[in-house]
């Protein structure tokens, strides 16, 4: 079998752009922290989900998504999120920001605690439609990225790599990450078949990203 080549996502067209947009322009609200599998809400709608290392630019891409400048809540500490935050994204989706993970500094329990409810989360939550795994693109896949992606093939849960922080990196070194990307991604059964690429702080990537956010169902 012929590996997949993993291409960039194209931009949408306007139509499907639009779409995109108007999802992320409507509300976006903070439903609850959660801090094990007990007190996840209904699963009554579709959900999507950010993963990524701590400190690979989540919340400011979950910022630059939806618009809104401290919807999550950056930080210089990495580690700091210990618990899955769900937003509602209008009326037929979750977006949910997962803890971040390989942060060697945080107390050894506490880090513990958190992979586990990470893992059971990913594992357990049947109206999860996609992970979205944020890899920054100064680095590539790391080894604690591939323990994720290794349980999301497991859990039969679909991911979808999007890169952070391309803005960082010049063209060049860029080839070479979405290289070292793309053979770690071979190996993945679960893994979608195209790469975002993105820069929060120059707002690329970001309508395609919202598009196929919006087309998940």
């Amino acid at each position: 079998m012929t590996a997949l080549p993993f291409p960039l996502a194209p931009e949408p067209d306007a139509e499907t752009a639009e779409r995109g947009r108007k999802l992320f322009a409507g509300p976006v609200e903070f439903l609850k922290g959660v801090v094990a599998m007990d007190g996840l809400p209904p699963a009554d709608r579709a959900e999507i989900c950010f993963a990524g290392r701590s400190n690979v630019g989540k919340s400011s891409l979950i910022n630059a998504l939806t618009g809104r400048k401290a919807l999550a809540r950056a930080s210089n500490t990495p580690g700091r999120t210990q618990e899955i935050n769900y937003f509602t994204l209008g009326e037929r989706h979750y977006l949910v920001d997962l803890p971040g993970y390989g942060y060697a500094e945080a107390p050894v329990a506490v880090v513990e605690k958190w992979q586990r409810l990470l893992k059971a989360y990913l594992a357990g939550r049947q109206t999860l439609r996609r992970a979205f795994v944020l890899i920054d693109t100064r680095h590539g896949v790391k080894a604690v990225d591939e323990e994720i992606l290794r349980l999301l093939d497991g859990a039969a849960v679909t991911f979808q790599v999007v890169m952070t922080k391309a803005d960082k990196v010049r063209e060049a070194d860029r080839a070479k990450v979405l290289d070292q990307v793309r053979a770690a991604l071979a190996r993945h059964p679960a893994a979608f078949p195209e790469i975002v690429l993105t820069s929060s702080e120059k707002g690329d990537g970001i309508a395609t990203l919202r598009a196929i956010i919006a087309g998940i169902g």
